[in-house]
């Protein structure tokens, strides 16, 4: 009989996904890091992941990742790091003040087998306070199969539940939130938001082209993979990158760079609104309002079809 342990191999040689506590994912199949190591040297760190060739969410065009694929790798090295470098307890909550991402599309192309990613993270800004992280800022330098492929900044902020639930007041109550939070309206037609699948539409349609209505899927298993009490970071991105598409068609599946601040929560039992303000060339201002406060404001950049087809030069990345 031949037994497992006689097989003759380096354990230390396999690799995994991170635990997905680490990455606040409920999910395992969404967890995409496998690794990281901190440096002795200031606040250097190195995360490693794995992209998918192909993500039920994450949707690869033109043959070329979705640059959100990138922002979701940052958002998971966003709690790993807090939790095994910086000693925040599981159970509090990290909250954005601002992000922005750029990406090369020349970069972007999936290749013939899984990604493998590398993030080169410097944090700046580190504040403590009692042993205690209050927030940080996070930079990110990606390289996909070793080309230089992006870059991301995060601004955030770490809460103990006590202070949250302070800070959120009743919407702290989960089973309240779901139980109040809107009906979803009819979802734009997924093409016109750079999607194939109705099920990931985040925009209803509005009272003119260039303002829709916010749809939170409370039951979706990426953006909702677990209980929230307000629209959660990554569904307001992918909002913003869904206005783009459906202002502009021609971004043939390539936003490659945000500027995001965020500004209020945004509520799920009340209407919200993404409109779009055009700024000249390729830029365009998204911003998502609720009730008469703009809760989130982002400048946006998207390729125009010959930067994905290499008929012309990428502007470095800054």
């Amino acid at each position: 009989m031949l037994h497992a342990h006689a097989i003759g191999f380096d354990t230390a040689q396999l690799s995994t996904a991170v635990p997905r506590e680490l990455v606040h994912k409920r999910a395992h199949a969404e967890v995409l890091l496998t690794g990281w190591t901190t440096h002795a040297e200031g606040h250097r760190h190195t995360v490693r992941a794995q992209w998918p060739r192909f993500h039920s969410f994450y949707w690869p065009r033109d043959q070329r990742f979705d640059p959100m694929l990138f922002v979701e790798t940052v958002r998971q090295t966003l709690p790993l790091l807090s939790h095994t470098a910086y000693g925040v307890p599981f159970g509090n909550h990290l909250i954005w003040d601002d992000f922005s991402y750029r990406v090369d599309p020349r970069a972007m192309r999936v290749p013939a087998a899984p990604a493998e990613v590398e993030l080169d993270i410097v944090c700046e800004d580190v504040r403590i306070r009692n042993d205690s992280l209050v927030s940080m800022v996070m930079h990110a330098t990606a390289y996909l199969d070793g080309q230089r492929m992006g870059t991301a900044t995060a601004r955030f902020a770490n809460r103990s539940p006590a202070l949250y639930r302070r800070l959120r007041g009743p919407r702290y109550d989960l089973a309240a939130v779901r139980r109040t939070a809107l009906p979803l309206p009819p979802a734009l037609r997924p093409a016109a938001v750079g999607h194939c699948l109705p099920c990931n539409v985040v925009l209803a349609a509005g009272a003119r082209p260039d303002r829709w209505q916010l749809r939170a899927d409370l039951d979706h298993p990426v953006l909702f993979d677990h209980p929230v009490d307000h629209a959660p970071g990554m569904l307001l991105l992918e909002a913003v990158r869904q206005a783009a598409h459906a202002y502009r068609p021609d971004v043939t599946g390539m936003v490659t760079g945000m500027s995001v601040t965020f500004d209020r929560w945004v509520e799920l039992d009340e209407p919200s609104w993404v409109s779009v303000t055009p700024l000249g060339g390729d830029d365009l201002r998204i911003t998502v309002e609720q009730g008469q406060a703009v809760c989130l404001s982002a400048e946006v950049t998207t390729a125009q079809p010959a930067l994905l087809t290499g008929a012309e030069r990428v502007p470095a990345l800054t």
